[in-house]
This record gives C-alpha cells, structure tokens and sequence, in this order.
C-alpha cells in the first residue's frame, strides 16, 4: 500500500534534496564525461559507446526526477528507485 497523496507531496521535499544533490554532483562528471567523448569522436572518428550509455543513465534519472518533482508520476527517482536508461546507443 503506497502513501497518500499529502504523505507523498512530503516525501517530494526529501527526495527534491537529496536526489536533487546526487544529480548536482552526477552533473559535473557528466559534462566532463561528454567533453572527452566529444574529444574521441573528433581523434577516433567515432563515439565511445560506454560513456555515451553511462550520460544516459544520468538524462533518464534527471528526467524521472523532474516528472516526479512536478507530480507527473509518483515513481521515485534514484536513489528512492533503481537506475534505468530509457534508451539505446544508436550508431
């Protein structure tokens, strides 16, 4: 049996801090992540599918967060739920 609606619009503040923190940080790595990706498609000629997949994980979370922060869903982002991706590296 899952919270009330109230009881979940509370739990919203925890989860707006400490998910919103985790996705902060996670941000940073993130963005240097798809610098050096960026890098190696210049050198290489072709994407690193590895960090390509991993960004993915971080645009997913950032997207669960925001659906659950504006009440569109009451699926609970990272760490409350586990990590998926929504999509596949397409070549």
């Amino acid at each position: 049996m899952g919270l009330s609606e109230r009881q979940e619009a509370f739990f919203k503040i925890i989860v707006f801090i400490i998910t919103g923190i985790i996705l902060g940080i996670w941000g940073y790595l993130i963005f240097v992540l798809g610098v050096i990706n960026w890098i190696i498609a210049i050198l290489t000629g072709k994407r690193n599918k590895d960090l390509a997949v991993m960004c993915e994980y971080w645009n997913t979370e950032t997207y669960r967060y925001i659906r659950y922060l504006t009440s569109v869903t009451n699926e609970r982002p990272f760490p409350f739920n586990n990590v998926k991706a929504m999509s596949k590296f397409k070549k």
